[in-house]
């Protein structure tokens, strides 16, 4: 599946009311979510994607990475990606969305999906580093159209 434009995104991100919210399907869940992230690293827009007791994790991250292992509640998750994100302001690189690709899964219970992930990031443009493709999986678990725990699967070299 191919990612939206970020105009797009950005369109369908600001005008959501709260009932469209509720009726969020996983694509929109993981969309909004990956855009808060990864691409525009707005640690109060990733933090409203989850409940206010929600949960994220990364259990590959060891415990004394930079990249929060665990963060647990809306305000930690805020606070914790702000401060990840503000250590990371020097690598101004975001995923290049047209060479990235994502699969989402359904599974038996509707309040769980499945993110598979190739995400690829452009080289340096110095011809010393060509593209790099990174591979994750990502497991969701949504409450009233937020998610209420996400557990992130990475290679922990992978952040620094």
């Amino acid at each position: 599946m191919v990612w939206p434009s970020a105009y797009e995104y950005e369109y369908e991100y600001e005008y959501e009311s709260r009932e469209a919210a509720l009726s969020r399907t996983p694509r929109q869940i993981f969309e909004s979510c990956v855009y808060a992230g990864a691409v525009t690293r707005n640690a109060d827009a990733f933090a409203e994607n989850f409940t206010v007791d929600g949960v994220f994790e990364a259990p590959l991250v060891p415990v004394d990475a930079a990249f929060p292992r665990r963060l647990v509640g809306r305000e930690e998750i805020r606070g914790g990606m702000a401060a990840y994100y503000e250590r990371q302001a020097k690598d101004l690189r975001s995923p290049n969305l047209e060479k990235s690709q994502y699969v989402l899964h359904t599974t038996a219970d509707p309040d769980v999906f499945i993110a598979e992930i190739d995400t690829v990031f452009d080289g340096d443009g110095d011809g010393n580093a060509g593209d790099v493709a990174v591979s994750l999986v990502q497991i969701f678990r949504i409450r009233d159209g937020k998610i209420a725990r996400l557990r992130d699967y990475f290679g922990p070299e992978l952040m620094s």
